[in-house]
């Protein structure tokens, strides 16, 4: 086996020499590990004129003690050579340029959510009690009265008059929230705060702009996966953006449940399970279908009722992650089958056991005292 050790900058142009070279020694394939960000220069390059693979360092960790980037690169290259490497999904140009306008726009949501914390930060520290009353400390009313608490030429009866809507029936309570110490230097922090919120708002209405130019070839399945409880129009283009509309490319559900990090892991030594924590995987899509998770378990859906009866066993947690793998399985077939979502009920556990539902009521009557008699009628559909 020949071996030919050259070493390449990241500088595009001597990237650019690296696919010559390669090219002059005939190579058809190329192996890469998946470091961060630092991968994307090499791959942009060389993804046209080879067939790259880029491979996640806990699969191919070489023996302890003897790392370097050169022993690294002759590892990879031997495993490829014997067709060891399992190489991680990479998804077409189209889909990266989505996944990559919908990542930012998240960034930017959090950031405003970091910046309204601030604000509400302020305000407590002057006494201004707002969030105890508004629901939503940026929504119309309350923040016509953070722009009068700015000014700081209003009684708090006068702020509390900005009200609208239900929150006008709130007057009383509102100039309570309202009496307090508002210095002249939280005067200027608040108006900073509340133009970076601003700014950050139009931000977030370009980026939507924008990804539904580029939700075009994407459209059909965002508007499919949009069809389930608790996922909205903005959730559904991240779920696309990460997972594609190409089902092909993962063998099942299950495995891509298992490749967002959403299903149990499997360490067994001896015969004992030791863990089945869920492993590390795509961060953004579990976030968004977790969030998807705790949203749906207010609805009457039967989602819902899946999260309400694992919550009983496990607790919110465990049952949002379980509920988040449901969801995932769920886009996988409404994608292949390019249909919609249709809901089996919030009562559908209970019509398939009704004789156990029957007697958990009756003793949980018998409980409380009273004396049960159950006769069966006809129930019109």
């Amino acid at each position: 086996m020949h071996k030919e050790i050259r070493t390449f900058t990241t500088m595009t142009k001597d990237l650019l020499n690296l696919s010559d070279w390669l090219t002059s020694h005939g190579c058809t394939h190329v192996a890469m590990e998946s470091t961060g960000e630092y991968w994307r220069p090499v791959f942009n390059i060389l993804e046209g004129n080879f067939e790259v693979m880029l491979v996640n360092a806990r699969h191919m960790k070489a023996v302890p003690g003897r790392k370097t980037d050169i022993k690294d690169s002759q590892w990879i290259a031997e495993l490829l050579q014997h067709g060891l490497l399992r190489p991680s999904f990479i998804p077409p140009v189209e889909q990266r340029d989505l996944r990559d306008l919908t990542r930012h726009r998240s960034n930017f949501i959090r950031e405003r959510v970091n910046l309204i914390n601030r604000v509400q930060k302020v305000l407590e520290a002057a006494n201004i009690k707002l969030a105890s009353v508004a629901s939503d400390v940026m929504g119309v009313s309350a923040r016509a009265m953070l722009a009068a608490i700015v000014k700081g030429n209003s009684t708090p009866e006068l702020i509390a008059e900005l009200a609208k809507g239900t929150m006008r029936n709130k007057h009383e309570l509102l100039v309570q929230a309202l009496e307090g110490r508002v210095r002249p230097h939280q005067r200027f922090i608040l108006a900073q705060l509340l133009a970076q919120i601003d700014s950050i708002d139009h931000t977030i209405e370009l980026f939507d702009q924008q990804i539904e130019e580029y939700c075009g070839p994407f459209e059909k399945a965002v508007e499919l996966i949009d069809t389930i409880p608790g996922v909205a129009r903005r959730s559904a283009e991240i779920i696309v953006s990460e997972i594609g509309i190409d089902m092909t490319r993962f063998p099942s559900a299950e495995h891509l449940a298992a490749w967002a990090g959403l299903a149990p892991g499997n360490y067994e030594s001896g015969g004992k399970k030791l863990s089945t924590s869920t492993r590390q995987g795509n961060r953004a899509l579990r976030t968004i279908l977790v969030q998807a998770a705790h949203a749906l378990a207010r609805t009457k859906t039967y989602l819902a009722s899946q999260f309400r009866r694992i919550s009983v066993r496990r607790g919110k947690k465990p049952a949002a992650v379980a509920v988040a793998h449901f969801i995932l399985m769920i886009a996988y077939h409404l994608i292949s089958r390019q249909e919609p979502y249709k809901d089996l009920g919030a009562d559908y556990f209970d019509k398939q056991r009704p004789e156990s539902v029957k007697k958990r009521l009756i003793k949980r009557l018998e409980k409380l005292g009273y004396q049960v008699s159950v006769e069966s009628v006809e129930v019109a559909i």
